[in-house]
């Protein structure tokens, strides 16, 4: 059986770190004058009592270092207990969400999604806004900790070879993993608080600046208003949000470095080359699209391409424009690019450029083969070779990553949506990106129309898609229980 003590004990702690931060949100409603502070501040008491009780039920005398299964089963539980407490304050503020929406509001805010259920975001509390934002800002460091930390350790969809480019034993960045994850932090906070100072002098209120700093920079998307970033109309705001965006999605192991004075390893690194080339290639294909069909022009068509493209490869899923109007091809464009996601170690989610590498790298090496039956072609990643441990495992995630799409999408439709809205919601939760396609779930919509069963179903898409499916499903296997 799985000791539970020491997951009890860390959940614990990260349960009274949500709920002290709840006093965010309380004190900006209270110096604002709204009775929501209250919501806020009760919500805190009864967090932080139940993180602390659980502390004290698994905290024990003796150091004790997780097991694999004790990792997979703190991770899933992590997102799930957390997100269930970060809703209370959704169902008792003056958003009086019902649970199942005040659920989906909060996984969507802690895995980065911003996918949300709440309209009329201009004439919302200044708490309720902060709060969504910094639940982005909370789960995003939260997701490259469990990347560079527990992922590697379980073999996730070739996250091993992950763990062989980062760890600081590999690449000797730091002397000690303490070290490294202070590094992270520290870059997290100072990627933020530029963001945020570049919003203001591109023209944002501090309160705008702040709250958008957050969601940029997690991937995440969540606005302080219904028409997201194209509610400024303002080009140096959206090429600020272009930047922040690139940098949410590069990994930020890598910053470390840049921290360290080795600015070199920055745009070395294959996976952040791939993703930049990506990046390139579909805004140019955009931009084309737009001057061919005489829907935008010159610098507007490449800004808008870009900025579209950069938030959903980011999967932050800021909206500027509602793009839906372009037409087909721009529909079946973008469609494609929320299946890729960014780099690894970032806070984004989707395939995951390394992945995409290797898959490349193997169907080169099968076509390889079919024409010299007898030679020898190894997969290669960055200039070397990788071991077949890794391949499998990235086979197996791309294999679950689009049979889960499906099986989300199908369901869906199966409840009376139409495709469009099916397989588009199914990957905006999955992938983590936020905006779908379609009347329903589009860029200039929101999930408010969805019944509740959809919701839930969406919600487990959120959590599989942030935590890398295996982790999530492997506790639905017998044999995992097992002693």
């Amino acid at each position: 059986m799985i000791d539970f003590r020491p997951i009890a004990a860390i959940l614990g702690v990260l349960l009274a770190v949500l709920g002290t931060t709840m006093m965010i949100p309380a004190m900006v409603d209270l110096v604002a004058g709204r009775g929501d502070f209250l919501a806020y501040a009760a919500s805190s008491v009864i967090t932080v009592f139940v993180g602390l009780s659980l502390w004290l039920a698994g905290r024990s005398s003796e150091v004790q270092r997780l097991s694999l299964r004790q990792a997979f089963v703190l991770t899933t539980l992590s997102w799930l207990l957390l997100s269930a407490f970060a809703a209370i304050p959704f169902m008792w503020a003056e958003s009086n969400l019902s649970f199942a929406d005040a659920y989906f509001e909060a996984m969507s805010g802690l895995t980065t999604t911003g996918a949300t259920v709440i309209s009329g975001l201009d004439q919302r509390p200044p708490g309720l806004l902060i709060w969504r934002a910094f639940l982005h800002w909370y789960g995003g460091i939260g997701i490259i900790v469990m990347a560079i930390a527990l992922l590697p350790m379980m073999q996730i969809g070739g996250m091993q070879l992950f763990r062989a480019e980062s760890s600081d034993k590999s690449e000797k960045l730091l002397p000690r993993a303490a070290q490294m994850a202070k590094g992270i932090l520290a870059s997290y906070i100072f990627l933020t608080f530029a963001c945020a100072l570049t919003y203001a002098f591109c023209g944002m209120s501090v309160f705008d600046a702040v709250a958008h700093a957050m969601a940029t920079i997690s991937t995440g998307g969540f606005s302080t208003h219904d028409a997201s970033i194209g509610y400024f109309n303002s080009p140096a705001i959206e090429y600020a949000a272009i930047f922040f965006m690139l940098s949410g999605s590069l990994p930020f192991v890598l910053y470390v470095r840049v921290l360290a004075g080795d600015f070199s390893r920055l745009f070395a690194n294959a996976e952040v080359r791939l993703f930049l080339s990506l990046v390139a290639l579909f805004a140019i294909v955009s931009t084309l699209q737009q001057v061919s069909g005489g829907i935008n022009q010159g610098e507007t068509a490449l800004r808008f391409a870009l900025f579209n493209v950069v938030s959903l490869m980011s999967t932050t899923g800021f909206v500027t424009v509602d793009y839906t109007n372009w037409g087909p091809p721009t529909e079946a464009l973008y469609f494609v690019v929320m299946f890729l996601g960014a780099c690894t170690g970032s806070t984004s989610g989707g395939m995951k450029a390394f992945r995409i590498a290797i898959l490349g790298s193997a169907l080169k090496q099968h076509l390889k083969r079919v024409i010299y039956p007898n030679g020898v072609f190894p997969v290669v990643y960055g200039g070397k070779p990788i071991g077949d441990d890794v391949v499998a495992s990235v086979l197996s995630f791309a294999f679950l990553y689009l049979t889960s799409f499906m099986l989300i999408a199908i369901a869906i439709n199966m409840l009376g949506f139409d495709l469009i809205t099916a397989f588009s919601a199914s990957i905006t939760a999955l992938a983590n990106v936020g905006p779908g396609l379609g009347p329903l779930v589009g860029p200039a919509q929101n999930f408010a129309g969805l019944p509740d069963h959809v919701i839930w179903l969406l919600s487990f898409g959120m959590l599989v898609g942030r935590l890398e499916l295996f982790t999530v499903l492997v506790l639905f296997l017998p044999s995992f229980w097992r002693r």
